[in-house]
C-alpha cells in the first residue's frame, strides 16, 4: 500500500508540513473563545476554554 508521501514524493522522504492555521486564525479562535468565556457560567468549563485561549497566544508570532 502507498501512501500520499510516496505518492507525491518517490523518493520516500517526508514532505515538508504545511501550516493549517495563519496568525490571523489564531487571533480569531482567541477572540471567539474570550468572548465564549464571558458567557460561561461552569467554573470548570471556563477553566478549560481559559487554558485554550492561553495556549493559542503562546504560538501567535
Amino acid at each position: 500500500m502507498m501512501t500520499t508521501a510516496t505518492l507525491k514524493n518517490p523518493t520516500g522522504e517526508p514532505t515538508a508540513a504545511r501550516a493549517l492555521l495563519s496568525n490571523a486564525d489564531f487571533r480569531l479562535i482567541r477572540e471567539a473563545l474570550a468572548s465564549h468565556a464571558k458567557t460561561l457560567d461552569d467554573e470548570a468549563e471556563l477553566a478549560k476554554v481559559s487554558a485554550l485561549h492561553h495556549r493559542l497566544g503562546s504560538y501567535q508570532r
